[in-house]
């Protein structure tokens, strides 16, 4: 697995336009559903790419270039990749994520990939080859790898001072209807696209645990569709999982009122928590002592797409590692089907011998 570099991973507090480079890329965005437009509105505030966009569905394609003047747009994938883009932004269901991305790869296109890269590993050792064979870049767009409170909370484990981590403990929830209304009309509604809990939403903090201490051998899960309304796929999920050594646990779901979320580690040292609701990174050393927290820029609403958007650009044009490259995004999908065979098998599932030739999910 490679090493992650936080090198080119600048905080965008205010944008300020004058910190980045002159448009030097050709940047296709690939679907420009809710996510497609956020990286569209990202890109265009960074100035730093001439923008094209492909949508099959005629009135959002429409509707999205007269919103962000946008002049080169494409119905189709094909058309799109005749006018030689130099990097893309792939924003479509996950089960089509590869096919693109390889496409892409193959024409040495640079690409970002929405979460996950896939619902299955079909595929995955082509991309693979291609990303070697063309010398490109291949980013995963796990976007909490770009909050500065995990990126503090990373610094911190791996300076040393608090010993090694003994146990990780992630728990979060908010209500799924709420902030995305229109999930019964997306992909969300069928595991097969990329839907349900464990793809949709477990997978950013699986992603960001596996970020921070290594990543996970073994998981056995629990999930089940209790509440949100007009879907089938799981809204609850429960993980127990080992990264190597460490022990960790995941409570997650989809429904609940207050929108909260906490990473915490414990230490040989001090323990470590990360509340995302908060915005805050803070830690413990002694017991029954204060917390100390560690001050963190106010966050609005697009300030870590632009900060995983400039990783991406300085990657593709200067050579710096993405903040999720392809090796860890993989790994990351190989952890999503481990969890949806355990909670299918009701056991242990170890990923040092997972059977990958039937990990399609249905």
């Amino acid at each position: 697995m490679l090493a992650v570099s936080l090198a080119g991973a600048k905080f965008f507090d205010s944008f300020d336009p004058t910190f980045t480079d002159m448009a030097t890329q050709r940047l296709l965005i690939v679907g420009v559903g809710s996510i497609g437009e956020r990286h569209l509105r990202c890109a265009q505030r960074t100035g730093r790419a001439e923008l094209a966009i492909c949508e099959i569905d005629a009135d959002l394609r429409h509707a999205i270039a007269g919103r962000y003047g946008i002049q080169q747009v494409y119905a189709d994938f094909d058309s799109a990749l005749a006018a030689r883009p130099t990097a893309a932004v792939i924003c479509v269901p996950a089960h089509l994520h590869v096919v693109l991305a390889t496409r892409l790869a193959e024409c040495g296109i640079d690409v970002l990939i929405e979460k996950p890269l896939s619902t299955s590993l079909d595929g995955v050792g082509q991309l693979m080859q291609a990303v070697i064979q063309h010398n490109v870049i291949v980013a995963v767009a796990y976007v909490l790898r770009a909050n500065p409170n995990l990126i503090a909370m990373r610094e911190a484990l791996h300076s040393g001072r608090f010993g090694q981590p003994l146990q990780l403990v992630a728990v979060t929830g908010q209500n799924f209807p709420f902030y995305r209304p229109a999930y019964r009309n997306t992909y969300y509604r069928d595991r097969a696209s990329g839907g349900g809990a464990i793809q949709d939403a477990l997978t950013h903090f699986i992603n960001a645990a596996e970020w921070l201490i290594g990543p996970i051998d073994r998981v056995v899960a629990d999930a089940e569709h209790c509440v949100v309304p007009d879907v089938e796929v799981e809204d609850t999920v429960h993980v127990i999982a080992r990264h190597r050594g460490v022990l960790a646990c995941y409570a997650l779901n989809q429904h609940q009122a207050p929108n909260e979320t906490t990473i915490t580690i414990v230490c040989e040292r001090g323990t470590l928590r990360c509340e995302f609701d908060q915005n805050r990174f803070r830690w413990m050393v002694q017991p029954n002592s204060e917390w100390h927290n560690q001050p963190a820029p106010k966050l609005e609403r697009d300030n870590l797409f632009m900060t995983q958007l400039t990783s991406f650009l300085d990657a593709a044009e200067r050579g710096q590692t993405p903040l999720c490259t392809l090796d860890e995004g993989v790994q990351t999908l190989r952890v999503n089907l481990a969890i949806h065979r355990s909670v299918e098998t009701k056991s242990w599932t170890d990923l040092t011998t997972f059977d990958t030739d039937d990990t399609r999910l249905r």
